[in-house]
């Protein structure tokens, strides 16, 4: 139904001819939309237009690396959802997956940390002193450890962000893109990441399902290892090229470099993770 009659803008107060009001932007009511079926029209359009922006977003961070920053930084903004959205959105998915999987990426529990990880040595070194300044025990402090560092996880991600940020600014510095530039790539980039992790999350769930022992298998973790370090590289390698414009082997080195970044980063969030959950507890 079009509406053409002359209305009067409720925030103006004035009469207006056109469908929006020209001054501050007021939509002309469409009556039927004061009915119950009428809201619910409204309700069903809203998610629907989320839902095609999200899955279009996805489908362009998958299948073109890099044109969601370059179309942002163009000024597209109705298409697809913002950097950030979509980076808080995949990393709910991430931790929905995690969960579901029962293996835990970015927040390993206590007992990894005390006997599995690089830095092991330390973290029982720390945990001793904690345990004695609580007057408690190991038994009842893990629960409660592992228990926040999911959630500390999940609130702190923006933390990997931060430094992979500052390498690309620091990479492509003569490019002279502003500062926010890097942020959006580095937001897309990671965003293809946490779904990248949640795929190597569900091969882990399957060789567990048909007998495989998981992350416990030496072979299956190598796998996985060298798999995301090759798709992350490729990745970037082809995001560097759209977003920065960069070519031949200095962009490789480059896109090797990120790589590499994201895999550095992981482990020092991990332990910063560990940090600020054995404190904050």
């Amino acid at each position: 139904m079009t509406l053409t009659r002359t209305w009067d803008c409720p925030t103006c107060k004035i009469p207006v001819s056109t469908p929006h009001c020209a001054v501050c932007g007021e939509r002309q009511i469409d009556p039927r939309e004061l009915t119950i079926a009428g809201m619910f029209g409204q309700l069903l359009q809203v998610f629907s237009s989320i839902d095609g922006r999200l899955i279009r977003s996805f489908r362009t961070l998958l299948r073109h690396p890099g044109q969601l920053t370059t179309s942002y930084l163009a000024g597209q903004r109705l298409l697809y959802v913002r950097p950030l959205s979509l980076f808080l959105v995949t990393n709910v998915f991430f931790f929905a997956v995690q969960s579901f999987s029962s293996t835990s990426i970015v927040a390993p529990p206590l007992e990894s940390h005390l006997h599995e990880q690089d830095w092991s040595a330390v973290a029982s070194s720390l945990v001793a002193g904690q345990l004695e300044a609580r007057h408690t025990s190991l038994e009842q402090l893990a629960p409660l450890y592992d228990q926040a560092a999911v959630l500390n996880a999940k609130s702190l991600v923006i933390l990997m962000v931060l430094p992979f940020t500052l390498l690309t600014a620091l990479l492509f510095m003569r490019h002279k893109e502003p500062f926010v530039a890097h942020v959006v790539f580095s937001l897309h980039m990671y965003s293809f990441v946490l779904l990248l992790y949640c795929l190597s999350l569900v091969v882990i769930v399957l060789d567990g399902f048909f007998g495989g022992d998981g992350l416990f298998s030496p072979l299956l973790d190598n796998i996985l290892t060298a798999s995301l370090i090759v798709l992350i590289g490729s990745y970037a390698f082809l995001s560097v090229g759209a977003v920065y414009g960069n070519a031949g082997a200095i962009r490789a080195i480059q896109a090797l470099l990120l790589s590499v970044a994201v895999a550095a980063i992981l482990i020092g969030y991990r332990f910063v993770i560990f940090l600020i959950t054995l404190y904050g507890i």
